[in-house]
């Protein structure tokens, strides 16, 4: 994908691809189905990335210069950590697994835990903002 916003005509063009699930001004969603047949060409039929997307009638045109590489970059990542299945989800955005729970989703000990730590956070805010102060009231 390229880092400019794609226009009307190109979006129409990109959701009218069955190998494309959705598409904005910004991003495109590529078909599940897509994501296995190009890695598993790649891998197993030594296709490049730019012919895999050309024949799925995705060409740099549209896309950008380096935007077959990439995904099929990320793909492989993914088919190499989580197999097939890692590429019949999303990647993008939550679902990666990382960062902090929602307070919502912790035990009452994670809630108790969470808070005291953030009321220690906040004692050492206050205590340097205190020195701050009587340095700048010197």
């Amino acid at each position: 994908m390229n880092k400019s916003k794609f226009s009307e005509e190109q979006i129409k063009v990109l959701r009218s691809n069955c190998n494309v699930d959705k598409c904005s001004d910004k991003a495109i969603t590529y078909n599940k189905d897509f994501k296995i047949r190009a890695v598993r060409q790649y891998n197993e039929e030594g296709k490049t990335a730019r012919e895999i997307f050309v024949e799925a009638g995705l060409g740099s045109d549209i896309l950008g210069k380096y935007a077959a590489k990439d995904c099929l970059k990320d793909w492989r990542r993914i088919f190499k950590a989580k197999g097939v299945a890692g590429l019949k989800t999303d990647s993008r955005g939550r679902g990666r697994g990382g960062g902090r729970l929602k307070m919502k989703e912790l035990t009452d000990i994670g809630r108790i835990k969470r808070m005291e730590a953030e009321i220690a956070y906040l004692k050492a805010e206050n205590d340097f903002l205190a020195k701050l102060r009587a340095k700048r009231a010197e």
